[in-house]
């Protein structure tokens, strides 16, 4: 279809420069037989020199008017549209976020919510006030931090003969599994509940183990399983807080805790990352909780139904969200959901960029590839209202999940920058500065403390939006990276001393240095953008090179992987 699109247009092109010179040298006998073999415009074309950088100006001449102001106007206008769907929901999810605080009531007095009894404050002697609760522990190669984890979940405050922890190990290095076990050996010896168990193979990743882990005998007197990932720090009143909520009201399927971050002051890279995800906590997962009793499972730092999962149809590895599928799929069957802002749970931001590219390519990829499989159950769903599928549909997956990361790229880092090499075409001031101003303005409520990191937000965004689209758009044609799988490294305290990562870097080889930290797409960006921005800064009007440049230097830093902590292997 695309070939025999191209070959018309070349003919068409053909005939019309050959119609042109015809008619401007009627006498030719033959104006194809003027073109010669250093040459595709005819000698007797108005305008020809025999120079090819020439010809191509002609040519792109010809072609404009015609094709690319219009293609180029279209993508504009798209743009224009996605802008406007990303303001609107931003608009209402600001709008809704201050009605809450201002208005809503607090979840113990919206829900019921008793704390939990305990006999004279003998918490041994309670056990039977408390339901058993099962705390799982995935992990995969955790050297850096397992310690952390298993003995934050040793110290919960609950019942010991009420409380089983499960270490789900799936780690490839054999001198890790022996660490992870002998650290779930002492436990027990102190009398902690703990099972060490591992799988034949890592078959279905994380889905997989926790689905593997609710098949033994003893979890079936559990009532409740809370998730935590290798890195995370709950404290010890993290159940006494979640769990009544679960007890006293039936309908309740999940209560999400908030992430905090232990290194997010490390560099920054985990500043930014600070910034994205308080708005997703902050806002999103708020909003989602107070006006549909739905969000997004954040796979960890939650406690789940068991009951509920079940119904729901357990965990299912058939994307890279199993939280995301798990949560959408006992939504539709009616269970509601709680978020908990100020229950946090201390975590690790990836550090690396590397790292953080990986993590985001799942991130993107997986929600892109639920929608694709379950948009038509979510539309035919009978358990749920019209209005909470719209919002499913539209809000929590087509405009958060899609459009967000299409309009950012293709707008910033595409059709803005080509419109300045086309000045027929366009732009309004609404679309490219104030629009994007106040979407920007609203996403920095979260982290008020690094307002004035703002701006090299954005930038940074920008940059991150071409894995984010090209991930997104690998998840909704089904890729062959679709279902890639790499575990978000954790560094723990192995990483103090920046100074001394960089000299040990700066020793290692060209090749190795090239291979670890350089990326030529970020690098073609730069080029692009620093030539958009040398062509506006000599004949534009609207002073774009300004943000060109500056997003130029963006990609050249990203391309060279001057972003994060570097820890050479």
């Amino acid at each position: 279809m695309s070939h025999s699109l191209t070959q018309s247009l070349t003919q068409s092109l053909s005939l019309s420069l050959l119609s042109l010179s015809s008619a401007q040298n009627p006498k030719s006998p033959s104006t194809m037989a003027e073109v010669s073999a250093k040459s595709f415009i005819p000698e007797t074309f108005q305008g020809y020199t025999p120079d090819i950088a020439g010809q191509i100006g002609l040519l792109w001449e010809l072609i404009k008017a015609p094709l690319i102001v219009p293609v180029l106007t279209v993508c504009v206008y798209i743009c224009l549209a996605m802008s406007i769907m990303v303001f609107m929901e931003r608009l209402y999810m600001g709008v809704v976020i201050v009605l809450v605080k201002l208005f809503w009531r607090k979840p113990e007095k919206r829900y019921q919510w008793e704390p939990m009894e305990e006999d004279g404050g003998d918490l041994e002697a309670a056990g039977a006030n408390f339901p058993i609760v099962l705390v799982q522990i995935p992990m995969f190669n955790e050297k850096e931090v397992y310690k952390i984890s298993i003995g934050a979940a040793c110290n919960l405050s609950w019942p010991a003969d009420r409380l089983v922890i499960q270490v789900l190990d799936d780690s490839t290095d054999f001198v890790v599994k022996d660490m992870v076990e002998r650290e779930c050996l002492r436990w027990a010896s102190k009398g902690v509940n703990i099972k060490y168990q591992i799988r034949e193979s890592r078959g279905g990743y994380k889905a997989g183990a926790l689905k593997e882990g609710l098949k033994h005998d003893y979890i079936k007197q559990c009532e409740y399983v809370v998730i935590f990932d290798a890195d995370f720090r709950p404290e010890p009143d993290f159940l006494k807080r979640a769990v009544p909520f679960l007890i006293h009201n039936p309908d309740i399927a999940l209560v999400q805790a908030r992430w905090r971050f232990v290194n997010s002051n490390e560099c920054m890279l985990t500043r930014m990352q600070e910034m994205s995800l308080d708005y997703h906590f902050k806002v999103e997962q708020e909003v989602g909780s107070a006006t549909h009793a739905f969000f997004g499972f954040n796979g960890t730092g939650g406690i789940w139904r068991i009951g509920a999962i079940n119904e729901a149809g357990g965990w299912k590895d058939r994307t890279t969200v199993e939280d995301m599928d798990l949560a959408v799929r006992a939504g539709l069957k009616g269970w509601k959901f709680l978020y908990l802002g100020d229950l946090q749970v201390k975590s690790e931001l990836p550090s690396t960029f590397k790292a953080f590219r990986f993590q985001q390519h799942r991130w993107s990829c997986g929600p892109a590839n639920l929608f694709r499989k379950m948009v038509m159950d979510i539309a035919t769903n009978k358990k749920v209202t019209l209005y909470k599928k719209c919002y499913v549909i539209y809000s929590f997956f087509f405009v958060r999940k899609i459009i967000a990361h299409f309009f950012t790229f293709f707008f910033y880092c595409l059709i803005l920058p080509l419109t300045i090499l086309v000045p027929e075409v366009y732009v309004p001031k609404w679309g490219s500065i104030y629009i994007p101003c106040i979407i920007t303005m609203l996403n920095s409520v979260g982290t008020p403390r690094s307002f004035h990191l703002l701006f090299y937000w954005v930038l940074f965004e920008n940059v991150m939006s071409f894995h984010r689209t090209k991930a997104t758009l690998i998840g909704l044609f089904e890729a062959k990276r679709v279902n890639e799988w790499v575990v978000t490294e954790k560094l723990g305290d192995g990483v103090k001393n920046k100074s001394n990562n960089k000299s040990i870097g700066f020793k290692k080889s060209i090749f190795k240095f090239l291979g670890d930290r350089v990326s030529v797409h970020e690098l073609g960006f730069a080029a692009f953008l620093f030539i958009c921005g040398c062509y506006d800064f000599l004949y534009g009007k609207n002073n774009y090179f300004i943000y060109l440049f500056l997003q130029t230097i963006t990609f050249t830093i990203a391309g060279f992987g001057y972003v994060g902590t570097f820890v050479p292997s």
